[in-house]
């Protein structure tokens, strides 16, 4: 597997936004960038009176932006929580993927930026050894800000290779939890559920990107509890 530093179209475009890490890198969070282009999402994590960083962007036509040093603490997460740990930033790698978003006319990702942000995700995982279920979207560390990568964002590759937790698939059974037990495993799975309806919504979005309603029925209920056994079945 190739080193960060050996990945093709890698650039250093450097941000002043960072500070020291409080804790270990145990988790990867992926974005999009949200804005009209690149260039005016790359000026922005690199404005400090933005106050907003990553440390990779990945371009539509896979180019590699390097902008905060991985043992540094990019500011990307902002108010968060993911199991238990609420300096999402501190304990993080942040990417951010440029796509306009939904404010600018969200559209699938392309091939060649997926292409490069694979081995990219590949070589943090193996460097950290993070655990396939620390590799989050915004949208699952700030349900109630946060939409992005969103629905389009391509889960199922990067669960194929054992990068991220596959949708389960097989075996489903609903196990007919009131939404109060839905919740609470939701909450033991990971998510912030003090918004219950944005924290339902953001785990549909992740795991059952079709239909985004929050509203707790069987499928969720089924998809959940396959995701809290040991190996959740799907088509990695």
């Amino acid at each position: 597997m190739k080193h960060i530093c050996d990945l093709p179209g890698l650039i250093d475009w450097p941000s002043p936004n960072f500070d020291d890490r409080k804790s270990r890198v145990s988790m990867l969070v992926l974005h999009y960038t949200g804005m009209e282009d690149g260039p005016a999402a790359i000026q922005r994590l690199a404005d400090p009176e933005a106050k907003v960083s990553a440390h990779y962007v990945v371009e539509e036509d896979g180019r590699i932006i390097r902008m905060v040093p991985e043992d540094k603490r990019a500011w990307h997460a902002g108010r968060s929580w993911w199991r238990g740990v609420e300096d999402i930033n501190s304990a993080s790698i942040g990417i951010e993927v440029v796509n306009p978003g939904h404010e600018f006319g969200y559209r699938p990702f392309p091939e060649a930026q997926v292409d490069a942000l694979i081995p990219l995700i590949a070589d943090i995982v193996r460097r950290h050894g993070l655990t396939r279920g620390n590799v989050v979207g915004h949208s699952d560390v700030a349900p109630m800000r946060k939409q992005d990568p969103g629905e389009l964002f391509p889960w199922h590759r990067l669960a194929r290779l054992r990068l991220a937790l596959p949708r389960p698939t097989r075996n489903l059974m609903d196990p007919y939890w009131s939404d109060g037990g839905f919740l609470l495993a939701l909450e033991r799975f990971g998510y912030d559920v003090t918004d219950r309806a944005a924290a339902v919504r953001a785990f549909q979005r992740r795991f059952r990107p079709e239909l985004i309603d929050g509203i707790i029925d069987g499928e969720c209920r089924a998809i959940l509890l396959a995701l809290l056994l040991p190996r959740p079945q799907g088509d990695s």
